[in-house]
């Protein structure tokens, strides 16, 4: 159920990633009118909509590199959300120094970085259990 969630979260960021970066915005910014996003910040957000349904479709068959990044991505929010911010804003928008974070930013970001590792850990499982119905119907 929460593999089929995350494939429809993903699918839906991959074709509509405005909503996505907006909802991001209000939940991290103070002042998110204000937010000058780059032009290839969608692109940003499609990507990581596509890492998502890819491995959580493929699994590990997916691809290990895509796992491995997305997976020290999610530790990297996690253990280092401040950097992680800083880099992460530099990379989507324009107009960084204008832009007032809400407190909560570095929960946020930890949490997000839980997201990658649910999904790397998601993905693997798949894995097993295929290997297990594999074993149990032959």
């Amino acid at each position: 159920m929460l593999r089929t969630l995350l494939v429809a979260f993903g699918c839906f960021e991959i074709l509509k990633p405005q909503p996505v970066m907006d909802a991001c915005e209000r939940i991290g910014l103070e002042n998110p009118e204000e937010a000058q996003l780059r032009p290839h910040a969608l692109w940003g957000a499609r990507l990581e909509g596509f890492l998502f349904v890819w491995l959580l479709v493929r699994g590990r068959e997916g691809s290990t590199l895509v796992s491995t990044l997305l997976g020290l991505a999610g530790v990297f929010l996690i253990a280092l959300p401040q950097p992680a911010i800083e880099l992460s804003q530099r990379v989507v928008y324009e107009n960084t120094d204008d832009l007032e974070l809400k407190p909560w930013i570095e929960p946020a970001a930890r949490a997000l970085g839980g997201l990658y590792l649910l999904v790397v850990i998601l993905s693997k499982r798949s894995d097993e259990s295929d290997a297990i119905e594999s074993a149990e119907s032959a």
